[in-house]
This record gives structure tokens, C-alpha cells and sequence, in this order.
């Protein structure tokens, strides 16, 4: 009974999809020689060539081309190593490990999360860029020396008030620099690996912070569980409601976030 309900369903789902490729045989256009311009459809086309002529103006302007082409394609590096992201991320990263729930929230969120709180933060320093550099730079105003120097240097006062003075020594003294005066004589190169390490640091003391009470939580329900004999529950399955109902109660995405974006202050 079922092997032959089966092969009507097969039959049925054979003669359905050999209905539908002969009806779109049959409404469809006869192809035959393909003439441009005559029918079809056509796709823009995009292309970077390198003109012959005698002006060095014209090679300029294909090289300001590649020159933001290849801007554009590290722009996600420069996102994340030279702003406020890498933090973010990594201490959200450490409350889920802390919480204990697996893949909640899942990747996405914890990057997209990461990625807006970064762009509330810089927003100033981006305004900034904007009034000081790209539009006087879109409007003729400036070369575009002036402007790379323009818009550097509301990053670099971003990145000295984050950066340690210890990690920059470190970097100006395995680059081998003559040492600096004042800020403006530190090297770009060197102060983003600085500004790295101590954003990394600083993540790392904040999510050792976080796990503090969520250690202690599991400790308290471990020592009850074996207290209780029942040591083949995991402490893992029973402390998971008490921490996500302690970390709503504190209301802890307020105080997180809040902490976080303060912290840059």
C-alpha cells in the first residue's frame, strides 16, 4: 500500500515538473543568432584602462582611481584596528563565554552590535574628518596631501587617548625610532600596533571583570549540587537560568554597554 502510494506521488511530481519545462519551452523566445543591440538583455560593464596620452593629468586620475580602489578594499582593517571595534567585540565576545549560552547571541549580533556601538563612538571623529578634510578635498579647496594630513589626524588623537604610554615605548623601541619629542613625531606605523595591544588589554580586564560573578554563581550551584549528591548533573545546566535571570534583573546590556561607551570618554 505505501510503495504504491509512493510511486503516485513520484509519478505525479514527474508529470507536474515535465508540464512546467515544456509550458516555459513553449513561451519562450526563439533565440537562434544573437545580434547586439536587437534583443536580450545587456549588462553594464566596467573597465580600468590605462590611457595613451600625452598628459601626465590623465595617468594622475587613473592612479587616484587604484589609490582608493585599493583605500576601499582595507577599509575593514582599518575599521576594526583603528577604532573602538576591537574592544567592543572582544568583551561582548567574553560575556557570552561568561554567560554560558553557546551561540546566543549569535555571531551576527554580536558583530553588527559591534560595529554600531564603534560608529556611535567615532561619530565625532568622523564629523571631524568630514568638516576638516573630505569635503574641503570634494570641493577643490586642498591637494590631496593636505587632506590625507587633515583627516589622519583626528584618528591619531583618537588612538593616543587610548593608547598606554608602556605599549608605545614598546613599539618605538623595537622600531628602533629615535624617541619622540612630542606626538606629532611618532610614527603612524607605530602607534596603531600600540593602540592594538592596549585595546586588547584593556578587553581582556573588562572580561575578567565580567566572568567574576558568573564564577561564583557556578561555584555556589557546584557546591550545593555535591552537597546534594548529585554529582552527574552538570552545574552548567542548573546555573544557566540563575545567570541569565541575574543578568536581566541588573539590567546588564544597560550596564555593559553603557560601561563600554563611557570607557572611551
Amino acid at each position: 500500500m505505501r510503495r504504491a502510494l509512493l510511486r503516485r506521488f513520484l509519478s505525479l511530481g514527474f508529470l507536474t515538473t515535465g508540464f512546467i519545462c515544456l509550458a516555459s519551452l513553449a513561451h519562450a523566445e526563439p533565440t537562434g543568432s544573437y545580434v547586439p543591440g536587437t534583443s536580450g538583455l545587456t549588462l553594464p560593464s566596467l573597465s580600468l584602462s590605462f590611457p595613451t596620452s600625452q598628459k601626465p593629468g590623465d595617468m594622475v586620475a587613473v592612479l587616484r582611481i587604484v589609490l582608493l580602489l585599493t583605500v576601499l578594499s582595507l577599509a575593514p582593517a582599518i575599521l576594526i584596528m583603528m577604532t573602538s571595534f576591537t574592544r567592543i567585540v572582544v568583551v561582548l565576545s567574553f560575556l557570552r563565554q561568561a554567560l554560558g549560552t553557546q551561540q546566543m547571541p549569535p555571531n551576527q549580533i554580536i558583530v553588527g552590535l559591534a560595529l554600531f556601538l564603534s560608529l556611535f563612538i567615532m561619530a565625532p571623529t568622523w564629523k571631524q574628518i568630514s568638516t576638516t578634510a573630505i569635503e574641503p578635498y570634494m570641493a577643490e579647496k586642498i591637494d590631496q596631501k593636505v587632506a590625507y594630513d587633515r583627516a589622519e589626524a583626528p584618528i591619531r588623537e583618537f588612538m593616543f587617548a587610548q593608547t598606554r604610554e608602556k605599549d608605545l615605548e614598546l613599539f618605538l623601541s623595537l622600531s628602533k625610532e629615535a624617541k619622540p619629542k612630542n606626538r606629532e613625531e611618532v610614527p603612524t606605523y607605530v602607534l596603531i600596533p600600540s593602540f592594538i595591544i592596549s585595546e586588547l588589554k584593556t578587553a581582556f580586564q573588562i572580561g575578567f571583570m565580567l566572568y567574576l560573578p558568573f564564577l561564583v554563581l557556578d561555584m555556589i550551584v557546584a557546591s550545593v549540587l555535591m552537597a546534594m549528591g548529585m554529582m552527574m548533573l552538570p552545574p552548567v545546566v542548573i546555573s544557566l537560568p540563575f545567570k541569565l535571570l541575574l543578568f536581566v534583573l541588573v539590567d546588564g546590556w544597560e550596564l555593559i554597554v553603557g560601561s563600554l561607551v563611557k570607557s572611551f570618554g
